[in-house]
């Protein structure tokens, strides 16, 4: 598809993609006064939430696709911190805010180290809990992809915000919204990206653990840009950590090793008067 056609559909769809996802939240409590004022107020700020009262699976939340969970423990029972350490495990991106009664030191010590991002005494005002859920969600989240409108040109391959797409030359590499996102997500970035803040930061919440979704949208994405490029190799693996974007010329880098191989090497002079 060439330029011209794209601008015309790139116009009404860019904001739409561009758009901040809502901040998610979840709440498991059996309090119903505790539970309708932070409702009220969640909902008074646009959140989505969930109020639960039993304890949901991992896959329930996951499914759930959150950016916060607050929790009582003492809705979870005797199994409340094996649960703790569950979420907290398998979903390294979820702000969790442990909000329940009086506790001892130990107590609380030992929640922060099985992965919750805050500790909440009841009674507890909801404005302040909010405050915390908030900034426990930056903390996650990081920063949202840069809105970035000018054109930029990486090795052969021109990224054009505007339109939400890449080219090489007048020809596009067809990426859809969440390839593109990933690709200038990276292209914007001078290090190794892990995959769960890709995933957070594209997705908009915490990746599940054993989530692929990242690395088969790189996959694609590499495939689009070796069949317009293939001279070019953009992004780099970095085993069990994640994505870092390079462009390097490998056929350059591949005469250079060739010219280097097929060097004749240089003969002692008594041996080339012999010869002579």
């Amino acid at each position: 598809m060439s330029r011209e056609r794209t601008e015309v559909a790139a116009s009404a769809q860019a904001p739409a993609q561009r758009a901040q996802a809502r901040l998610r939240v979840a709440v498991i409590d059996r309090d119903p006064g505790f539970m309708q004022v932070l409702a009220n107020r969640l909902s008074a700020l646009g959140c989505e939430h969930r109020a639960l009262s039993t304890p949901a699976t991992v896959e329930t939340l996951v499914a759930m696709r959150l950016n916060a969970l607050v929790l009582d423990l003492a809705v979870i029972g005797p199994e409340s911190w094996d649960y703790l350490e569950r979420v907290c495990g398998r979903l390294p991106g979820l702000a969790v805010i442990v909000c329940t009664g009086p506790s001892s030191v130990a107590q609380r010590v030992r929640g922060l180290r099985l992965g919750a991002d805050a500790w909440m005494t009841k009674p507890c005002h909801p404005e302040e809990l909010i405050c915390v859920i908030e900034a426990a969600v930056r903390r996650h989240r990081r920063h949202e992809l840069p809105q970035v409108d000018v054109a930029s040109t990486i090795g052969e391959i021109t990224v054009r915000p505007d339109l939400y797409q890449a080219y090489v030359g007048e020809q596009s590499l067809e990426l859809t919204a969440r390839e593109f996102e990933i690709l200038q997500l990276l292209a914007q970035s001078d290090r190794v990206l892990r995959r769960e803040e890709i995933y957070e930061r594209v997705w908009g919440y915490a990746m599940a653990h054993g989530d692929r979704s990242v690395d088969v949208f790189v996959r694609k994405l590499r495939q689009k840009l070796r069949a317009m490029s293939p001279a070019w190799s953009y992004i780099h693996t970095h085993f069990g950590v994640g994505y870092r974007f390079a462009p390097e010329l490998e056929v350059a880098q591949l005469e250079s090793a060739n010219g280097a191989a097929d060097a004749a090497p240089e003969l002692p002079p008594d041996l080339v008067q012999q010869l002579g």
